[in-house]
């Protein structure tokens, strides 16, 4: 379920709150084939089936960059924010990558608003703690804690 924020106040209203999790998406090859095209990251344990079911993880996972990479979709999926005249991904404060993603899973994410700070009378720097739930996995798939900049 998808929650709207209209504006400053409502999204300030959300820090310190599970927001509902998003929906649940499948990690398919041709993706993490077009993720290491795109990065130049061909690493047989992303891209070599054949050799990956002999690997460490018995089959080819996703590059940790490319779940990363997915919080930002995700995210756009679990909150839409209206009247917001630029929003930019202004950074990360950490990164963990705690369990690895085989191809043919299943990944959703969780989010928690920590803190929305003024920097302007129209601005705001928001701080987001990110959890990517991977099914059936004790661990999650990302932690990260991210921060973003809304113009009103």
């Amino acid at each position: 379920m998808t929650t709207v924020v209209h504006g400053l106040a409502e999204l300030a209203a959300l820090v310190g709150r599970d927001l509902d999790p998003g929906e649940w998406h499948v990690i398919t090859q041709d993706r993490v084939d077009m993720f290491a095209d795109a990065t130049g990251d061909h690493q047989w344990i992303h891209v070599d089936p054949v050799r990956a079911a002999a690997g460490p993880f018995g089959a080819t996972i996703a590059h940790g960059y490319l779940t990363l990479s997915l919080i930002i979709p995700l995210w756009t999926d679990m909150v839409r924010i209206e009247n917001v005249r630029v929003a930019v991904n202004y950074g990360l404060d950490k990164v963990r990558f705690p369990t690895p993603v085989p191809v043919g899973a299943k990944v959703r994410l969780h989010a928690r608003l920590s803190a929305v700070e003024e920097l302007t009378a129209d601005s705001v720097q928001a701080s987001v703690a990110f959890t990517m739930e991977l099914a059936g996995a004790e661990k999650p798939a990302v932690a990260a804690r991210a921060v973003y900049r809304y113009q009103f």
